[in-house]
C-alpha cells in the first residue's frame, strides 16, 4: 500500500498533536495510490461509551454506499478488541483503477450517536524506471579550472552552496473562510489541506459567534441549511422590534409571497417557508431589516440516482453504428461514461462519440465502430453503475446469389453471375485456378452488387471449373461449365431410343446433390427415330406435370427434369424411361437433398462461478445430410433483446464455458449448429441463470458445549459473501483418522450455531462447516483439533447478578421478575425456599431452564417480603444464594399531633411516628399550618426528620391549626395527622382586661374595591383582566362574557388570590372580543363590574389583508 500523503500544515497555526473527536480514535487519511496496486484504509472507533455495537458505512461521494459493492475489487474487514473496547474497520481497494479516484466518507452510528470523517483518493500512473547516465555525475564543472579534464572527480567532493528557499508568505486561512461564501468552504479546505471539515465548521461558527451582537436581530440565520429535494424548508429569524418590516432576498432578488414561498410574521419571529424544494432553490438567501441583514446558504440534496435499465453487451462489425443505452430513476440526472477506466465527455470525445439524453434515457453513440473501440464501457450515477462489453469484428461478406453450374452447347453463350452484399467489393475470375483475362469473346462486368462473367461462342476448351474470388475476403464462389457436344451421325430411319446421360460431374455415380431451397434442373439428351416417349418416375409414382414446383420440360432432343426450391421430401431415386417402336431405354439417378442442420436441443447451464457459466447441449437430431462441423454460441441478459456472439470460430464440443460475465445478472444462452451447408436456426433459450461465486469459508469455528452424545458448535459468517448471499450452512463430522464425512443436518441451517446429536460416547471427532448458496458449497471451516465426546463434570454455581446481592426494594403493585443464571453439568436440581421453607405461595411463580431460573410476581404485595433462598444441587454438591426482597408502601399518618407550647410568635409541636411505616424507614415529615379565618394550608417544613418542630413567624392575633404528613421512599402518607389543639398568638406586654363589649358583626355583602378596566390586546398574545373584591362570608365569583357564563372553558383561567380576581385569556382571537363581567355573590347580596375587551390584528397581518 502506498504511504498516505499528509496534508500540508495551514499557515498561521501552530503544530499540535492531532486530537480525536467524537467516536473515532483513528481516522483514514487521504492517499495518492498507484494504478494497478492495492490500497487499504483503517479506522478505529471507541465503543466504551456506547450501549450497542456501532454500525459502520463506507461511502463514496455523498450517497454511494460501497457496502453493496463488496467483492474482488472492494473488500471490508472488521475486528474487536475486548480489552480496549475498540472496533477496527478496514476497507481495501484491490488493483486501483482511475474510476476509484474521488472523495470518500466513513460514517459510524450507534443509537443516538453519530460521527463521520472524510478522505480523498487520487490515482497516478505507474512510474517508469529511468536509467540515468552515471557519467553525467562526473562531467567537468566550470569551477575546476584549467587542470580539469573531461571527467572531474574532484568536482563531486566540493562543497556546494545550498539554494535558500524563499520564505512563503503566511496566510490566515480563518480570515479567508470568514469572508468566503459557505459554498466555497470545501474548495478552500482542500486548497489549504484541511481534512476535518466538521471541526473546521465548528471552529468557524465559534469565531463568527464572537462578533458584535446585532441591535436588530435577536437570532440570525444559520450559516447553511441542507434539505432533500421535494421537501419543505423553513428559514426563521427573531427581530428586536415586533412591528419592524423585513425583506427576504434570493441571490439578491426580493422574494414575493406565493404558493412556493410563504412569508409569515408572528410577534418577533419572521419565517420564510420554501415548499417542494428543487435544484433551483439551491441559492444564497438574505433577510434584510433596514440597513442590517443576515444571510445563509441553502443546499438542495438530490436523492441517489439509480440505474433502472442496465447496459447490454454489443457485438457488431467494423463501420457499424453502436448505441449503449441506460435508464435512470430521475430525469435530468448526470451520467458519467467511461471506457476501460478513461472518462468519455464532450470535450475529449470529438466526433467519435455522441451523448444523448431523452427524459430518463441516456445514450452513448459510437459512429462507425472500429477495432480500437472494442472494450468495457461503464456508466456511473450517484447511486449505481453498469457495464457492458463491446466486441467489434471485421465485416463479413454475405453472398446473396451464388454461381450456378452451366451446361451449354457449342456456339451458345455462357453467363456466370453472382451477387454479394457490398457494392464496393471487387474481385477476380479464375478458370481452373488461372485468372481469366477479358477479350472480345470473354467479358467481365461489375454493376452494383452483381458480378458477371460472359463467354460468347462457347468452345469445348471453355469447359472447366470457374471461380470468383472477392478482393480482401477469404471467400470463393465456384461453378462448373459443362460443354454439351452434339454428334451428328447418319442413322437409319428406324433408330431405337437412347438416353445420353453424362454422369462425369456427379460425385457418386448417378447421384445428384442439391442444397435445400436451390433449384435443380437436369437436362437429358434423348435420341431415337421416331421421337421416343419420355416417362419420369419417383419410385412407383409417375412425374408428368408440365408446370409447378416439380415438373418435366420436353423439347425435340432434350428433356429436362426441374425442381424449384428443393425440399427434403424431394430426396429419393428417380428413373427416366424412353420408348419408341424401335425399342426402349432406361436410366436411374438418385437425388440427394442436403440442408442446414436442425437446432441443437436441451441447452442448459450446469454450473456457475463468479464471472463464468458452464453450458451443455445435445447435438441436433438431424444434421441436414452433411456432418456437423461445430457450434456457435450466443448469450444475452434477461429482459434485453440484444444477443452477443461468444465465438467466431466453430466450436466442436457440446460443452462450453462462457466467461466475462457480470456476477448477479441473469443471462440466457442459445446455440447454433454449423455444417458444410450453413448455420441452423437458433436453439430454444436456456433457462435463465446467474453467475454467482460461492462464499468464502465460515470464520471463527469453535466448540461451545460437549455432552455424552452431543457437541454444540458456533461460527461467524464468511468475510466474503458476494451477490449470491448465504442460503444456509451444512455441518459435517467424522472420526479422527477417517476421511468419511457424515452430514449432520438434512437441510441447511440459517443460524450461526448448531448442536450435533447422536454422537458415539468417548470418540474423538472432527467437525467442519460449509456455507451454501446457489453457486454451491464454500471451502470448509474445520476444527483444528479433534473433540472428545464426553460430558465434563462441572460443579454447580450460582452467578447472582450484582443488583441482587443487596436488598431488592419494590413498590406494592409492581412486577417482580428475577433472572438468575447458574452453571453445572449435568443439569442441576433447582429449589426455591422462603425463610427456610420450600416456596409454596401460588402468587409467586418460578421457571427453570438449563442455564437460568426465573422468579416472578405479577403484582407484589407486602406479604411477599422476606428472604428467598435459591439452591442448585448436583448429587451431593450444591450452591446456595439468598435474595432479600422488601415490598414497600406509603406510610400511615403520624399519631398524637399536638401543640406543646406557644410563646411570642412561635409554637412548639410534637407527635409520634405512624403506626404503619409502609414496611420501610420513615425518612421525614412535612408540616403545614392554617389560619382558622382563611383555613388555607401552607407548608412550613419539608423532610423534617424529628417527631417535633418549632413553627415561627406566626401572626399576632391569629389562631393556627397544624397538620403533619409522614414520608418514606414511596412518598407522603395519604392522610395527615391534625393537631388536636390550636395555637393562639396573643399580644405581648402588660396584661389588659378589655371591657366586655358586644362582638361586631364582620359579615358584609360583596363589594368591588378595584373595577375592571377596558383593554385593547393583540391577537395571539396572552391577555389578563383583573379586579378586587371583599365580602364575608367569602363570595362566589362568576365570570361572564356578553352576559354568558364562561364556566369551565379551558381557554380561560380564573384565579382568586386573597380577593384579587384575575381572568387569563390564552392567545385571544378576534372572536374573544366583547364585554366581560365579573359578579361576586354571597348570602348577603351581590355586586358586579364590567369592561370592554378589544382584540386587534398585528400590523403586518393587517397590511397583508389590505393588499
Amino acid at each position: 500500500m502506498p504511504e498516505p500523503k499528509k496534508p500540508e500544515q495551514v499557515s498561521g497555526e501552530e503544530a499540535q498533536p492531532s486530537e480525536t473527536s467524537g467516536l473515532f480514535v483513528l481516522k483514514p487519511e487521504s492517499v495518492t495510490a498507484t494504478k494497478g496496486k492495492d490500497v487499504t484504509f483503517v479506522t478505529k472507533v471507541d465503543s466504551s461509551s456506547l450501549t450497542r455495537k456501532p454500525t459502520m458505512k463506507w461511502l463514496k461521494g455523498k450517497w454511494l454506499d460501497l457496502g453493496s459493492k463488496a467483492g474482488k475489487h472492494l473488500q471490508f474487514k472488521e475486528s474487536y478488541d475486548r480489552n480496549t473496547k475498540i472496533y477496527t474497520y478496514e476497507m481495501s481497494i484491490i488493483k486501483v483503477v482511475d474510476g476509484d479516484a474521488g472523495g470518500y466518507r466513513c460514517e459510524v452510528t450507534s443509537k443516538d450517536k453519530c460521527d463521520s470523517c472524510t478522505f480523498d483518493v487520487s490515482v497516478q500512473a505507474a512510474q517508469q524506471e529511468q536509467q540515468d547516465n552515471i557519467l553525467e555525475a562526473f562531467k567537468r564543472s566550470g569551477d575546476a579550472g584549467e587542470d580539469a579534464g573531461d571527467l572531474d572527480f574532484s568536482a563531486l567532493l566540493k562543497k556546494r552552496e545550498r539554494k535558500q528557499q524563499e520564505p512563503k508568505e503566511e496566510v490566515d486561512v480563518w480570515e479567508i473562510l470568514k469572508a468566503a461564501k459557505p459554498c466555497d468552504y470545501e474548495k478552500i479546505a482542500f486548497q489549504y489541506g484541511i481534512t476535518d471539515l466538521r471541526g473546521m465548521l465548528k471552529m468557524l461558527k465559534k469565531m463568527k459567534g464572537e462578533e458584535k451582537r446585532s441591535d436588530v436581530f435577536l437570532r440570525k440565520l444559520d450559516a447553511a441549511y441542507t434539505v432533500d429535494k421535494g421537501h419543505k424548508l423553513q428559514l426563521s429569524v427573531e427581530v428586536d422590534d415586533p412591528d419592524v418590516p423585513v425583506k427576504w432576498l434570493k441571490n439578491g432578488q426580493e422574494i414575493q409571497p406565493s404558493a412556493k414561498y410563504v412569508i409569515e410574521s408572528v410577534g418577533n419571529k419572521r419565517t420564510l417557508t420554501i415548499n417542494k424544494c428543487n435544484l433551483s432553490d439551491d441559492a444564497a438567501y438574505e433577510c434584510v431589516v433596514g440597513e442590517e441583514k443576515c444571510s445563509t446558504e441553502v443546499f438542495v440534496k438530490e436523492p441517489p440516482v439509480t440505474i433502472t435499465k442496465l447496459l447490454d453487451d454489443v457485438h457488431t462489425v467494423v463501420g457499424e453504428k453502436v448505441e449503449f443505452e441506460i435508464k435512470v430513476s430521475e430525469e435530468g440526472a448526470t451520467v458519467k461514461w467511461m471506457k476501460d477506466g478513461v472518462e468519455l465527455n464532450r470535450d475529449t470525445a470529438g466526433s467519435k462519440y455522441r451523448f444523448k439524453k431523452d427524459g430518463r434515457k441516456h445514450m452513448l453513440i459510437i459512429n462507425e465502430a472500429t477495432q480500437e473501440d472494442a472494450g468495457m464501457y461503464y456508466a456511473f450515477t450517484t447511486g449505481g453503475e453498469s457495464k457492458a462489453e463491446l466486441e467489434v469484428e471485421d465485416k463479413e461478406l454475405e453472398v446473396l446469389q451464388s454461381i450456378a453450374d452451366l451446361t451449354v452447347k457449342s456456339a451458345e453463350q455462357a453467363v456466370f453471375k453472382c451477387e454479394v452484399s457490398d457494392e464496393k467489393v471487387t474481385g477476380k475470375w479464375f478458370k481452373d485456378d488461372v485468372e481469366v483475362q477479358p477479350s472480345d469473346r470473354i467479358k467481365i462486368s461489375h454493376v452494383g452488387r452483381t458480378h458477371k462473367l460472359t463467354i460468347d461462342d462457347v468452345k469445348p476448351s471453355d469447359a472447366g471449373d470457374y471461380t470468383f474470388v472477392p478482393d480482401g475476403y477469404a471467400l470463393s464462389l465456384s461453378a462448373k461449365l459443362n460443354f454439351l457436344e452434339i454428334k451428328i451421325e447418319y442413322v437409319p430411319r428406324q433408330d431405337p431410343p437412347k438416353i445420353h446421360l453424362d454422369t462425369s460431374s456427379f460425385g457418386n455415380k448417378n447421384t445428384i446433390t442439391v442444397v435445400a431451397g436451390n433449384k435443380l434442373r437436369f437436362d437429358v439428351e434423348i435420341t431415337g427415330e421416331p421421337a421416343p416417349t419420355v416417362c419420369w418416375m419417383k419410385g412407383d409414382n409417375v412425374v408428368a406435370e408440365a408446370e409447378g414446383r416439380v415438373r418435366v420440360e420436353s423439347r425435340k432432343t432434350l428433356n429436362s427434369f426441374v425442381i424449384e426450391g428443393a425440399e427434403r421430401a424431394d430426396e429419393g431415386p428417380y428413373s427416366i424411361t424412353v420408348t419408341n417402336p424401335a425399342g426402349e431405354d432406361k436410366a436411374e439417378i438418385y437425388v440427394r437433398i442436403v440442408d442446414v442442420p436442425n437446432p441443437p436441443e436441451n441447452v442448459k447451464c450446469t454450473s456457475v462461478g463468479e464471472d463464468y457459466a458452464a453450458v451443455t447441449w445435445d447435438p441436433p437430431p438431424f444434421d441436414g445430410g452433411v456432418p456437423v462441423k461445430g457450434y456457435l454460441m450466443e448469450r444475452k441478459k434477461v429482459g434485453s433483446s440484444r444477443w452477443t456472439r461468444l465465438n467466431f470460430d466453430v466450436y466442436e464440443s457440446t460443452a462450453y464455458e462462457a466467461k466475462k460475465m457480470i456476477e448477479g445478472v441473469l443471462y440466457e444462452m442459445r446455440v447454433f449448429a454449423v455444417n458444410g451447408i450453413g448455420i441452423s436456426q437458433p436453439s430454444a433459450n436456456s433457462k435463465p441463470f446467474m453467475p454467482i461465486a460461492p462464499t468464502g469459508e465460515p470464520t471463527r469455528l469453535t466448540v461451545d458445549d460437549v455432552t455424552d452424545t452431543t457437541c454444540a458448535l458456533k461460527w461467524r459468517p464468511p468475510e466474503k459473501i458476494g451477490a449470491g448471499g448465504i442460503d444456509g450452512y451444512i455441518i459435517e463430522y467424522c472420526k479422527e483418522g477417517s476421511d468419511q464425512w457424515v452430514q449432520a443436518n438434512e437441510t441447511p441451517v440459517e443460524k450461526n450455531q448448531y448442536r450435533v446429536k447422536d454422537l458415539p460416547v468417548g470418540e474423538k471427532m472432527l467437525f467442519r462447516v460449509v456455507a451454501v448458496n446457489v453457486a454451491g458449497r464454500s471451502p470448509p471451516a474445520v476444527i483444528a483439533q479433534a473433540v472428545t465426546i464426553r460430558e465434563i463434570m462441572e460443579n454447580p454455581k450460582i452467578r447472582l447478578p450484582r443488583h441482587l446481592r443487596t436488598k431488592l426494594i419494590q413498590t406494592v403493585g409492581e412486577k417482580v421478575n428475577l433472572v438468575i443464571p447458574f452453571q453445572g453439568k449435568p443439569r442441576p436440581l433447582v429449589t426455591w425456599f422462603k425463610e427456610g421453607v420450600p416456596l409454596e405461595d401460588k402468587s409467586v411463580g418460578t421457571r427453570t431452564s438449563e442455564r437460568d431460573t426465573i422468579l416472578f410476581i405479577r403484582s407484589a404485595e407486602r406479604s411477599h417480603s422476606g428472604r428467598y433462598t435459591l439452591c442448585v444441587q448436583i448429587e451431593t454438591m450444591q450452591d446456595n444464594a439468598d435474595i432479600h426482597i422488601q415490598i414497600v408502601d406509603k406510610p400511615g399518618p403520624p399519631v398524637g399531633v399536638h401543640v406543646t407550647d406557644v410563646w411570642g410568635f412561635n409554637a412548639a409541636l410534637e407527635w409520634k411516628p405512624p403506626k404503619d411505616d409502609g414496611n420501610c424507614e420513615v425518612t421525614g415529615y412535612t408540616i403545614q399550618k392554617a389560619d382558622l379565618k382563611t383555613k388555607e394550608w401552607f407548608t412550613v417544613y419539608e423532610h423534617n426528620r424529628r417527631p417535633s418542630c418549632t413553627v415561627s413567624d406566626l401572626v399576632m392575633g391569629n389562631e393556627y391549626s397544624f397538620r403533619v404528613f409522614s414520608e418514606n421512599i414511596c412518598g407522603l402518607s395519604d392522610e395527615p395527622g391534625i393537631s388536636k389543639n390550636a395555637a393562639v398568638i396573643t399580644k405581648t406586654g402588660l396584661a389588659f382586661k378589655p371591657p366586655a363589649f358586644k362582638e361586631r358583626d364582620v359579615n358584609s355583602c360583596p363589594k368591588f374595591t378595584a373595577p375592571l378596566v377596558d383593554r385593547s390586546v393583540v391577537a395571539g398574545y396572552a391577555a389578563a383582566i383583573s379586579c378586587a373584591v371583599r365580602g364575608n362570608p367569602k363570595p362566589k365569583i362568576i365570570w361572564m362574557k356578553n352576559n354568558m357564563i364562561i364556566g369551565e372553558d379551558p381557554k380561560f383561567l380564573m384565579q382568586n388570590n386573597q380577593g384579587v380576581l384575575t381572568l387569563n385569556i390564552r392567545k385571544p382571537s378576534l372572536f374573544d372580543g366583547g364585554v366581560y363581567c365579573c359578579r361576586a355573590v354571597n348570602d348577603l347580596g351581590q355586586d358586579q363590574v364590567q369592561c370592554k375587551l378589544e382584540v386587534r390584528v398585528a400590523q403586518e397581518k393587517a397590511e397583508g389583508v389590505k393588499k
